[in-house]
């Protein structure tokens, strides 16, 4: 397994969270051997593990990545960086191209049978070795290898939780169309959190998409105002399935829970609450609520908090606000990190001048990273003046900022320093 693949180390990360999430909110009140019972159960089950053939996770191996987690957080389960980091060990390019497009053109080959076919085709000798383990991670990172699943049972069972912050549910409505600078309608999006034990709202705000860029700036509001909730229950859309929204749950300590496919009796608390946003809510918007997307949220959350929190709910007979109040005081507070783990990320190679683009942005970076593949992280609804954090192998070495074209003529050039990536970093924290 190439652990100096990021992607690859990343993904083995989500897939350790997701085996221990649930072990790290046990139930209340806690039964006795419900560790082992529940180690056990998670030993007899077949995964698909990112980067390896094996279908199945030891006791004890899963209680180490369950230490691992609570010692160092999400990062600790990724897996340690080669001592040999650089060197390549995967198929020549021609031969990984030629695997691929050939396993997409005939999807029920199996391995064996895909590498005879492209020993043929490339003509290719006994001494150039295929082995089946570089073939199956090859195949498995490109999605090439997923197993058809049984449907899902249809078991309808009604279920509450007993404290606050135990569960968030979370969906998106469609919304009235806003008016967007000054003069274009656009159609928006209601993306909306309830907590599952008291209804409480802890953010809704309309968008102008339901992607994920739209999507994590509320749940980041929502963890702001509510704290940290234990589990996150979300739809099987294409927002709740990204790998940004795994990565920030993961890092935050949420069990991330997705409905399943064409269940939607399982949302019902979410959907009960865009109801009572179409019902009492809409209908009372007037024409200068919708001239623009800031006008219309501050009027849906004075209504949330002056209207919805205050009035008894019926499965209650208390007010949301009033349940929330005796059962929070479990709820863990939003980290002082919050902002940083928020971050969008994205891979781009430095240009020859400097240049990084970004959304359609170039910023300009450090000459010492010219030709290198750098990550940047961002706020995923920056302002297009804001710069952008440039990282190397884990380390943050710059704010790169918008590339002023029309000062860089009037710049003394200068040859790259040969500054080392430490070097780097340590100038950005003396900025």
């Amino acid at each position: 397994m190439n652990n100096d693949n990021d992607e690859l180390r990343r993904a083995i990360a989500l897939f350790r969270y997701g085996v221990i999430s649930d072990l790290l909110h046990p139930p209340e009140p806690r039964e006795r051997g419900w560790m082992q019972r529940t180690l056990e159960e998670k030993a007899a089950r077949d995964y698909e593990i990112p980067g390896s053939r094996r279908r199945r996770a030891a006791e004890e191996t899963i209680r180490g990545w369950l230490k691992d987690y609570r010692r160092g957080g999400f990062d600790a389960l990724a897996p340690k960086r080669r001592s040999d980091a650089g060197a390549s060990r995967s198929l020549p390019r021609e031969i990984q191209d030629l695997l691929l497009t050939m396993k997409e053109a005939h999807p029920e080959y199996s391995i064996p049978v895909l590498i005879d076919e492209v020993r043929l085709a490339a003509n290719l000798t006994a001494e150039v070795a295929l082995p089946h383990s570089t073939v199956h991670r090859l195949l498995a990172r490109h999605g090439l290898m997923k197993r058809s699943t049984p449907a899902a049972d249809k078991d309808h069972r009604r279920f509450e939780f007993e404290k606050a912050g135990q569960l968030w549910m979370s969906d998106v409505m469609h919304g009235p169309t806003v008016t967007v600078e000054g003069k274009r309608r656009r159609k928006t999006y209601l993306i909306a959190f309830i907590d599952d034990a008291t209804r409480v709202v802890p953010f809704a705000c309309f968008a102008l998409a339901e992607n994920t860029a739209a999507f994590l700036p509320v749940l980041k509001q929502a963890v702001l105002r509510r704290g940290v909730p234990e589990r996150l229950f979300v739809d099987n859309g294409s927002a709740f399935r990204s790998q940004q929204l795994a990565i920030v749950v993961a890092k935050l300590g949420i069990t991330l829970v997705h409905a399943r496919a064409y269940h939607p009796q399982a949302k019902g608390k979410i959907e009960r609450f865009f109801r009572t946003v179409r019902g009492r809510f809409l209908i009372r918007v007037r024409e200068e609520d919708l001239c623009s997307l800031e006008a219309l949220n501050r009027r849906l959350w004075a209504w949330v908090e002056s209207e919805y929190h205050q009035t008894p709910h019926g499965s209650l007979d208390e007010t949301p606000l009033d349940r929330w109040a005796r059962t929070a005081e479990d709820v863990r507070a939003a980290p002082m990190e919050v902002d940083e783990l928020f971050l969008f990320e994205a891979k781009r190679k430095v240009r020859k001048d400097r240049l990084v683009s970004l959304d359609g942005q170039l910023y300009e970076v450090d000459a010492n990273l010219v030709d290198q593949t750098v990550t940047l992280r961002f706020e995923p609804l920056r302002e297009a003046r804001r710069g952008v954090e440039v990282w190397v192998d884990g380390r943050r070495v710059q704010i790169a900022k918008p590339v002023d074209t029309h000062a860089n003529c009037f710049v003394q050039r200068e040859r790259p320093r040969g500054l080392s990536l430490a070097q780097l970093s340590k100038e950005e924290e003396d900025r």
